[in-house]
């Protein structure tokens, strides 16, 4: 009997995995990508989300939404993932002797983006107003998700996202004029 429940439990479990990965997988991997701007390390990275979402999916509160939660892992992950001293020399090791591979369809969508003008205009925006700029307008995630994410108030997430969208007019200005 106590078999069974195990058995029973376990399946629950597996269901809620696979469904936080089909609703949610494709956004944490970009959003892991984008922390990490590599392939390789946004596999990982996802990897380790939900494999730390499952074990510890009783810790959830529901302060915020399931996807904010899982960016926040994402987020804690990917930092992580940087700081690695073995992280550090194998992406070196990659910069000098480059891996060649077929690319998913994660990997052509993600380089049309890089290659987007626009993308590049949001790439030279200083971390603070990029991360919030991506959070709002890729994600449409709410003010208060991105605050308890970032780990600051609502007015510090409205002032830089009002100072990114500035800076973004700004280089947009800047772009038109070079044309």
């Amino acid at each position: 009997m106590a078999h069974d429940y195990l058995k029973y439990v376990s399946h629950i479990h597996a269901g809620t995995l696979q469904e936080l990965m089909a609703e949610h997988g494709r956004d944490v991997w970009n959003y892991a990508f984008f922390l990490t701007r590599n392939r390789h390390a946004a596999d990982d990275v996802s990897q380790d989300v939900f494999l730390q979402a499952f074990l510890h999916i009783a810790s959830f509160r529901g302060q915020s939404s399931m996807r904010t939660w899982l960016f926040s892992i994402a987020r804690n992950k990917a930092a992580n993932y940087r700081k690695s001293a073995f992280i550090r020399k194998v992406t070196l090791v990659d910069f000098l002797y480059p891996v060649v591979s077929e690319k998913s369809a994660e990997e052509q969508y993600m380089n049309q983006a890089f290659t987007d003008s626009i993308w590049e205009l949001v790439l030279k925006l200083p971390p603070k107003y990029r991360e919030v700029l991506v959070l709002d307008a890729r994600y449409d995630m709410p003010l208060t998700e991105i605050s308890l994410l970032l780990g600051v108030t609502v007015g510090t997430v409205k002032s830089r996202l009002h100072r990114a969208r500035s800076k973004m007019k700004a280089y947009l200005g800047e772009a038109e004029r070079d044309e």
